[in-house]
């Protein structure tokens, strides 16, 4: 068995083993690793598009409310339809959850797709002003969707995420990335990355490539969103603005572009800092800023970014 198949293996092993003991787990600590996990997720499949691709979005929060909005609609609306008036066994729960998610995934998925097809072919600063401009129209029409609670948002989304489910997807994120770029086809990714004229030149259709990453992580960001909903058990379009996409986009800049490890530390790193400066409440954002100031002007390659630069002729 492929080493990479054998650290999925171990990883969910691993999850099993940290699900069946988290009863032992305080409470607190047991969410801010659920946060933990969600923002490795949303950061490891950014990375996909920003760090092994080379383009730039700043939509990956419209990618994350979708599948928050369609995988919470399947648990609300048609949850009790199939559980029946009892709430249905645990296996029946969690047979509705998986479900859900997957359904919010392949929805964010479509919704990349559709993005990707008719914008992918602009760079840089183009595609970033499309994929910004494409979270804001999921925001608004969430927004004003009444079914979906309008602009006071969907409540009443059942506690079905658990560590299990969160860890589960965290390594499936990072084993199908990992494996992708890793693969014969995935080296069509870092041909894009590194240039994309040479790369179109011996044959290579980039745009396809681009798409591809695009879709898969607008899924995961979509899986991402469903595990956030279940979560927070409330959402609303607010939730998933400008401001959400900046802190993934800095999650992967922060932990270098192309870099998994370093982006799953960096998104362990953002997510824990807040909690560190809870105790300083009123400075907390400020020191937050200072900080990731801080770090990009010392490290503005990535802070877990080790490979060395090369040298310029």
């Amino acid at each position: 068995m492929p080493k990479p198949h054998l650290a999925l293996l171990a990883a969910l092993l691993l999850a099993f083993g940290i699900s069946h003991f988290s009863g032992l787990i305080d409470p607190y600590y047991l969410d801010v690793l659920t946060g933990i996990g969600i923002n490795v997720i949303l950061a490891v499949s950014l990375n996909l598009v920003n760090g092994y691709t080379g383009q730039f979005s700043l939509g990956h929060a419209g990618f994350m409310s979708v599948g928050a909005y369609l995988a919470a609609a399947v648990s609300v609306f048609l949850g009790p339809t199939l559980l029946g008036p009892g709430g249905g066994t645990a296996f029946q729960q969690n047979a509705l959850f998986l479900g859900a998610l997957l359904t919010g995934g392949l929805s964010a998925a479509v919704a990349g797709l559709l993005v990707g097809v008719p914008s992918l072919r602009l760079k840089g600063d183009y595609l970033a002003l499309v994929t910004l401009g494409f979270g804001e129209i999921i925001r608004v029409i969430f927004q004003n969707v009444e079914k979906l609670g309008g602009a006071l948002g969907l409540n009443g989304i059942p506690a079905y995420t658990s560590i299990f489910w969160v860890l589960v997807f965290v390594a499936l994120s990072v084993f199908v990335v990992t494996c992708l770029v890793h693969s014969t086809y995935g080296r069509g990714f870092l041909a894009t990355h590194d240039d994309e004229i040479a790369a179109e030149a011996v044959g290579l259709n980039t745009t396809r490539y681009k798409i591809v990453a695009f879709v898969i992580g607008a899924f995961f960001a979509g899986i991402a969103g469903g595990l956030y909903g279940h979560f927070k058990m409330t959402i609303t379009p607010s939730g998933f603005d400008f401001t959400k996409s900046i802190e993934i986009v800095v999650m992967v800049i922060l932990g270098g572009m192309g870099n998994t490890l370093g982006v799953i530390l960096a998104a362990i790193l953002l997510t824990l800092l807040p909690e560190v400066l809870r105790s300083v409440a009123e400075y907390r954002m400020i020191l937050y800023s200072f900080l990731l100031i801080v770090l990009m002007l010392a490290r503005p390659q990535g802070l877990f970014n080790f490979k060395r630069r090369k040298a310029k002729p």
